[in-house]
């Protein structure tokens, strides 16, 4: 594969090298992204023949291993399409969830409704986990400080401590995870890294904030290794193992149990939905809509390349929207707009300019993979 300098879009994706570095591609122009992603999709999909009786006895064993427990796996609940309609799969199979969330301070008004109404509905217990707004907001303004594109990290860190310390409380031994690889299982490297990388948060956090994270969830590598190996949970995508087209998920929800949508993906945080759709894009030049379409374009085909084009000329969110995001943003972190616009012309870094395990992470990760290759460790 050959790198390129000048513009160069790949010819069977929507991946180009604005605002990545990382990218090559092959003498007839594709990307190296389509065949990792490609490679990655036969260990975390299984073939369609084979899914629907590996997850009958998935289901079985988690019925097992729950038995005479107060629940048998555990679910993340954000109120967004993925993670209802895992909460909507979970039930149909019989499963008797906890439904976790974590409030950062940041859920629209629709997402709070459609969480509560999802879960009355569906009659599933919610165990919710509120952050210190005024550590969570320093922590927060520490990575916008810190410039790199990783600034949802924290979140992310800490939703998943918190589903695997809720699974060895209850002693249950399987999360599902409402992840869909089929349209969110490649992103660039340099888009975001470190989302178990304790080391480079609390090494962010003490460059740039002033407040104490003694009460933030958060976990190292090796206690990631704990609730696997010692505990023996086991985090389990339901929706990789079956049909899904994100159309059909989202009628389903909707009739079924009366969701709303939220416009656009993981829009159901405004904090997302602002870093995402204006932080990303004016900052460091990504626009995350690139890889999610480019995998429906690989997986799916829900997408065409043509079709994922055309909506890439369009903005990824309301202009108005995000210039009332952007205030409201600015209000709730107590910063002024001169702040704000130094954070965004501050010269752009990454991980790798901070204290770090990336390296260790890294391995980790290749380590999964290859256990996931071997049906060691489940989908």
């Amino acid at each position: 594969m050959n790198n390129n300098s000048t513009y160069q879009i790949c010819t069977k994706t929507v991946m180009d090298t604005i605002g990545d570095h990382d990218i090559s591609f092959d003498e007839g122009g594709v990307c190296n992204y389509y065949y990792e992603f490609l490679d990655k999709l036969k260990i975390r999909v299984p073939e369609e023949t084979d899914a629907e009786k590996q997850l009958a006895i998935i289901v079985d064993n988690i019925k097992k291993a729950g038995k005479g427990k107060a629940y048998d796996c555990i679910i993340g609940i954000s109120g967004g399409v993925d993670s209802t309609y895992t909460a909507w799969l979970v039930k149909k199979m019989g499963l008797r969830p906890l439904a976790v969330h974590l409030d950062n301070g940041w859920n629209s008004e629709l997402a709070v409704k459609n969480i509560e109404n999802i879960l009355n509905k569906l009659d599933i217990h919610l165990y919710t986990e509120v952050l210190d707004w005024e550590m969570f907001k320093d922590l927060q303004l520490s990575f916008l400080k810190a410039s790199t594109p990783d600034g949802e990290i924290p979140t992310d860190h800490a939703i998943l401590t918190i589903l695997y310390r809720m699974a060895a409380k209850f002693d249950v031994k399987y999360i599902i995870s409402g992840m869909n690889f089929r349209n969110e299982g490649m992103l660039p490297p340099s888009w975001a890294r470190g989302y178990l990388d304790w080391k480079y948060i609390s090494s962010v956090q003490k460059q740039f904030g002033t407040q104490s994270l003694q009460t933030f969830p958060h976990m190292t590598v090796f206690d990631f290794l704990y609730f696997n190996i010692v505990k023996k949970i086991r985090s389990i995508s339901f929706i990789n193992y079956i049909p899904f087209d994100k159309e059909n998920a989202m009628k389903v929800i909707q009739e079924e149990l009366g969701w709303k949508y939220y416009g656009g993906k993981h829009y159901e945080s405004i904090y997302t939905r602002f870093y995402q759709s204006y932080i990303l894009p004016k900052k460091f030049n990504i626009d995350k809509r690139k890889a999610h379409l480019t995998c429906l374009i690989a997986s799916t085909g829900e997408v065409t390349r043509e079709k994922a084009l055309e909506i890439l000329k369009q903005p990824p969110a309301d202009p108005k929207l995000m210039e009332n995001d952007k205030e409201y943003v600015i209000k709730k972190l107590r910063i002024s707009s001169d702040e704000f616009d130094e954070i965004m012309n501050t010269p752009v870094k990454s991980i790798l300019d901070y204290p770090n395990h990336h390296i260790w992470e890294m391995k980790f990760r290749r380590m999964l993979n290859k256990l996931r290759k071997l049906k060691i460790l489940p989908n």
